[in-house]
C-alpha cells in the first residue's frame, strides 16, 4: 500500500489532504507564485482563492459522464424492445418523475429535470468511495513522480468529492439560492417577507403582532439558513465517515497477511453495505431539494 512509508498519522492525512492550487502566500519561497501545495500547511495558507483541483476534476468529469451517458441512450432511444441500457436509464427517469409529482405541488417543467441530475451526479460522485482507496491516489503519486519529479507523498489525491465541504456546501447553496428565486418569483418580496415575519406566531392585536415580527424573523431566518446547512452537513458527514471507515480497513493491510485478510472480509462487507449509504444520501439529497423547492412555492395561505 501507498502508506508503507508512513506512519498510520501520515497515511490517514495524506488521503484526507486535497490536491490545492492557490497562490503562495508572504514568507513562502514561491511567495506570489501560483502552484500546487506541497504540505497540509500550505493547502491552508493558501487562503480562500485556492481550489481543490481533485474535487473539482472529479465532480466535472463524473457530471459529463452522466450528460455523455444518457444523451446516448436517448439518441439511440427506440419504441420496440429496448435494450438493458435503456431500460435502465428509462427506470431512473422515472423513478425521479415519480419523487417530484409526490413532493412538489407546483407547476415546473425545471424541477423533474433538476432532481434527475442530482441524483444521478450525487450517486456517481459518491460512487467514487467504493473504488479501494489507494488504487487512484497510487497512480496520482506514480505520475507526479515519474513525470514531473514530485515526491509521491506529496502528490494528493482525493477522489470523492462528496467528502470535501466545499463541493457538498457548494451543490447545496445552488439549491438555496434557486429556493429564493423561486420564493420571490412566485411570493413577490412582500409575500416572502411576510413569511419570514408573520409566522408562526400571529395574533389579530396590532401591537402584539409587532412584538411577534422580530421574534418571528429570528426563527424564520433560523430555519432558512438551516435548509443548505443541513443539505451540505448531512452528505458531507455521511460520506466523510464511510471514507474514513475505509482507510482504516486499508491500514490493516499493512500488519501482515492475517490482519490483511481480515481487512479484506472487512472492506468487501463495510462496501456491500455502503452500496446502500451512497444510494440513501444521493436519495435524500435529491428529496429534501424537491421538498424546499415545493415550500418556496407555497403561499402564506398553505402555512
Amino acid at each position: 500500500m501507498s502508506g508503507e512509508s508512513q506512519t498510520a498519522a501520515q497515511y490517514i492525512q495524506h488521503h484526507l489532504q486535497n490536491m490545492t492550487f492557490g497562490k503562495f502566500p508572504e514568507g513562502h519561497e514561491q511567495a506570489g507564485q501560483w502552484g500546487l501545495a506541497h504540505t497540509a500547511a500550505e493547502a491552508k495558507s493558501m487562503g480562500f482563492m485556492a481550489i481543490h483541483v481533485d474535487t473539482m476534476f472529479w465532480s466535472i468529469f463524473l457530471g459529463v459522464l452522466f450528460l455523455f451517458l444518457f444523451k446516448k441512450v436517448a439518441n439511440s432511444a427506440t419504441s420496440g424492445v429496448p435494450g438493458g441500457m435503456q431500460n435502465f436509464v428509462e427506470m431512473i427517469v422515472e423513478f425521479a418523475d415519480s419523487s417530484v409529482k409526490g413532493a412538489f405541488n407546483g407547476r415546473n417543467p425545471f424541477i423533474a429535470p433538476m432532481a434527475l441530475t442530482i441524483f444521478v451526479w450525487v450517486f456517481l460522485i459518491n460512487f467514487m468511495d467504493l473504488i479501494p482507496v489507494d488504487w487512484l491516489p497510487s497512480a496520482a503519486g506514480w505520475i507526479g513522480h515519474n513525470l514531473f519529479g514530485m515526491d509521491p507523498h506529496h502528490v494528493y489525491f482525493k477522489v470523492v468529492p462528496s467528502t470535501d465541504p466545499n463541493a457538498t456546501f457548494g451543490m447545496a447553496l445552488s439549491v438555496f439560492m434557486l429556493t429564493l428565486y423561486y420564493s420571490f418569483k412566485q411570493k413577490g418580496f412582500i409575500g416572502f417577507a411576510g413569511e419570514l415575519t408573520l409566522h408562526p406566531f400571529s395574533s389579530d392585536n396590532k401591537l402584539l403582532q409587532l412584538v411577534f415580527i422580530p421574534i418571528n424573523f429570528v426563527l424564520e431566518f433560523v430555519a432558512l439558513l438551516a435548509k443548505p446547512l443541513s443539505l451540505s452537513l448531512r452528505l458531507y458527514g455521511n460520506m466523510f465517515a464511510g471514507e474514513m471507515i475505509f482507510i482504516l480497513i486499508a491500514l490493516m493491510y499493512g500488519g501482515g497477511w492475517i490482519t490483511g485478510i481480515f481487512g479484506g472480509f472487512m472492506q468487501l462487507g463495510w462496501a456491500i453495505f455502503h452500496i446502500l449509504i451512497i444510494t440513501l444520501q444521493a436519495y435524500i439529497f435529491m428529496t429534501l431539494t424537491i421538498v424546499y423547492m415545493d415550500l418556496a412555492y407555497q403561499t402564506s395561505e398553505d402555512h
